[in-house]
């Protein structure tokens, strides 16, 4: 099996996939982490995936219809109430930015 490679920025901020009880489902760059809130740098909040059947495997595997899927446009957020923190591969990471903006 091999050791998957995790993605991070120029900082050195880890990639992660969160999910919060309240806000939904986002991934971007752990900027800080304080209990249950996190700070994310260049996050999209995962509106709709298709290829990926849990977040653990759009985290480390990426999705497989990058056409399909409905991420936002990238921002800074603090999300609070974060209960699951799955840290990303560079592989889910190409996959993700293929993923057109979703907007109105």
């Amino acid at each position: 099996m091999e050791t998957p490679v995790y993605a991070h920025n120029e900082q050195n901020h880890p990639l992660v996939v969160i999910r919060s009880r309240d806000s939904g489902c986002h991934v971007g760059y752990l900027k800080s982490r304080k209990g249950s809130e996190v700070e994310l740098t260049e996050a999209r909040r995962l509106w709709y995936w298709s290829g990926a059947a849990t977040l653990s495997q759009l985290a480390v595997q990426g999705v497989k219809n990058a056409g399909e899927c409905k991420f936002t446009i990238p921002i800074s957020i603090t999300v609070l109430d974060v209960c699951e923190i799955i840290p990303t591969t560079e592989k889910a990471k190409n996959s993700i930015d293929e993923v057109p903006e979703w907007v109105a």
